[in-house]
């Protein structure tokens, strides 16, 4: 069997854990330059923010909410070699506040063809299987961006970034006739999203409605494909049992996104510095302000190959429920890039 190429993970993404000072201060210790930074306040009720090097620092687009994206300053005001600079913003460095910043690596901005729909600019990651994609719409069923991944795409997330409609994301264990927003809420079924169509290894497609191809609108895509030893994307059937459902990864987890598509339920992401022991007894959740939800409900355990819900909640694992996620981690491979034993 093979394995990934990628021999350590946290290369490509990692989980920044960080104390606000009020002052602006460079945050350094993620083990690369992020392209994709995604920071939430721990202790209080303020907005998640993503700030990624497509739109460029001191822009931010908030997950819980439908805003436009802002240029407020104070927020993540530069991309470092090893992390980023904060401004004094007390969304993002309140003094004493506890923050966690997850990021991802892309890198490549250059060289990409193909498609009805030409993005203005984007950053690659081929090895990682991740992609930002800031395009205009063209208002046309049927468009289609090529990603340059040389992976079929299993996670697309898209947001209008000039006006204030929901976001939409795509996930391969709805389909391509569906979509879900970060929201409480359920999918949806309609072909003015995806066009029906599912991605390629090359491409993927758009619908016309503004949402995600309104003509001369602006977005901005991030695009996530399977990765063997670092990325799965995929679906689990929970059993509604506190001895609760086992999902495979391949690999430990050390970031994890889930959401049942079924119901109306919460977002539930969880990452292993925060709390690296089992069972994960924290969830932070994207479609609301909220700090951290804590509690013996959504116990899960991450282990070597996977990971493993611990509790009957009904956001995680009701009973014949549908869920999908996808998760981050790292294979256990030797220098020889063979798998080792799990310990």
């Amino acid at each position: 069997m093979a394995y990934t190429t990628i021999s350590k993970a946290s290369s490509f993404q990692n989980t920044k854990l960080y104390t606000g000072n009020g002052a602006v201060t460079t945050q350094t210790g993620v083990g690369f330059q992020p392209d994709m930074v995604w920071i939430k306040d721990r202790d209080a009720t303020n907005n998640h923010e993503i700030t990624d090097s497509v739109r460029g620092a001191n822009y931010q687009i908030y997950p819980n909410l439908t805003n436009a994206q802002t240029n407020a300053g104070g927020h993540v005001t530069a991309f470092a070699s090893d992390g980023f600079t904060l401004g004094t913003d007390g969304s993002t460095n309140t003094d004493d506040n506890g923050y966690r910043a997850w990021n991802w690596k892309a890198g490549t901005t250059s060289g990409l063809s193909g498609g009805t729909i030409t993005p203005d600019a984007y950053s690659i990651n081929t090895t990682s299987g991740f992609g930002i994609y800031k395009y205009d719409g063209n208002g046309s069923s049927g468009a289609t961006i090529a990603h340059g991944l040389g992976k079929i795409p299993r996670m697309i997330i898209v947001k209008r970034i000039d006006s204030t409609p929901n976001w939409v994301i795509y996930h391969a264990a709805m389909g391509a006739g569906k979509w879900i927003e970060f929201t409480s809420g359920s999918e949806q079924t309609g072909t003015s999203r995806w066009n029906d169509t599912s991605p390629t290894s090359s491409l993927f497609y758009l619908g016309n409605d503004s949402d995600v191809n309104g003509n001369g609108n602006t977005y901005i895509a991030y695009v996530f494909c399977d990765v063997p030893g670092f990325c799965k994307i995929g679906n689990y059937k929970g059993n509604g049992d506190n001895n609760g459902t086992f999902v495979y990864t391949g690999f430990r987890p050390t970031w994890v996104i889930i959401k049942s598509n079924t119901r109306s339920s919460s977002w539930d992401i969880s990452d292993f510095k925060t709390l690296p022991r089992n069972p994960f007894t924290y969830r932070s959740t994207p479609h609301n302000n909220a700090a951290d939800y804590t509690g013996v409900e959504i116990y899960k355990d991450y282990l070597s190959n996977g990971f493993k819900i611990r509790a009957s909640d009904t956001d995680t694992n009701e009973d014949n429920r549908d869920y999908f996620y996808m998760a981050f981690g790292q294979t256990l491979v030797g220098s020889n890039n063979v798998c080792c034993t799990a310990r």
